[in-house]
């Protein structure tokens, strides 16, 4: 039975600027990916060649179609939460959602975003940050959210980290916190793949150009903190997201 990964972002493009990586490769390893994308990024500032009344988030969600097509990915999924407003949205009903979610794809990883916001300190990335994390753990405990489905532990949670900070308009923020981290994906030719990733949305090729050739390079790797793990035990450099994981997990 394949490892299965669940990767759970704020808006479309995220799964391939921050995560596609980590996505492929794991899908190059033969595990099933998913990713659950919580907004259509309705709100973003950059849109492309689409004018003020056009549907944002409707094409949005085609362009994260294509890109998950790109990175391999085993299925998809995109809520109607508000973009840009998470946080103002009821934390219960965000993580019920990501539990729900947890239990019937049973992952053996999950990825999400930091705390800090990733490269952009968005506060919704820092929102799916705290919702992923909780439903991680509150997954594997049947009386927090009852239903149909059985309770299920991941092996893993993985959180996102930013080799630098952009932030529109905000250059006094590059100093912030950022997370530290202790997995490095190198991602050699499969950095092409993601970047063609990227590319599929194509309302959002104005995030690069803001952001600058030269940072762009970062993104020939991935750093991510071992946030947590069945049972106790120290953080220390990992190989791979999918290793220490039993091959006949169900």
């Amino acid at each position: 039975m394949p490892h299965r990964l669940l990767c759970v972002t704020a808006h479309p493009d995220d799964e391939s600027g921050a995560f596609g990586g980590a996505l492929l490769l794991a899908h190059q390893a033969g595990a099933e990916t998913r990713v659950l994308c919580l907004t259509d990024g309705q709100a973003a500032h950059f849109r492309g060649e689409l004018a003020a009344g056009d549907n944002l988030g409707e094409v949005r969600r085609e362009e994260m179609a294509a890109a998950c097509a790109v990175l391999g990915v085993t299925q998809h999924e995109v809520l109607d939460f508000p973009d840009g407003a998470l946080y103002q949205q009821n934390f219960q009903e965000m993580a019920g959602v990501v539990v729900d979610r947890i239990r019937r794809w049973r992952p053996h990883v999950v990825l999400t975003f930091g705390a800090d916001g990733g490269v952009n300190l968005h506060r919704d990335h820092t929102m799916i940050s705290v919702v992923a994390t909780a439903a991680f753990h509150w997954a594997a405990r049947p009386e927090l959210f009852p239903g149909d489905l059985p309770a299920w532990t991941p092996y893993k949670l993985y959180l996102s980290s930013t080799p630098f900070v952009s932030v529109r308009d905000r250059p006094e923020l590059e100093g912030s916190p950022t997370m530290p981290w202790s997995l490095t994906l190198e991602l050699g030719e499969l950095a092409e793949r993601k970047a063609e990733a990227f590319s599929q949305h194509q309302t959002q090729q104005g995030v690069l150009k803001r952001v600058g050739k030269d940072r762009i390079r970062n993104m020939r790797f991935e750093r991510y903190l071992l946030a947590a793990k069945r049972g106790i035990s120290i953080v220390t450099e990992d190989v791979s997201m999918l290793t220490d994981i039993p091959e006949d997990e169900g």
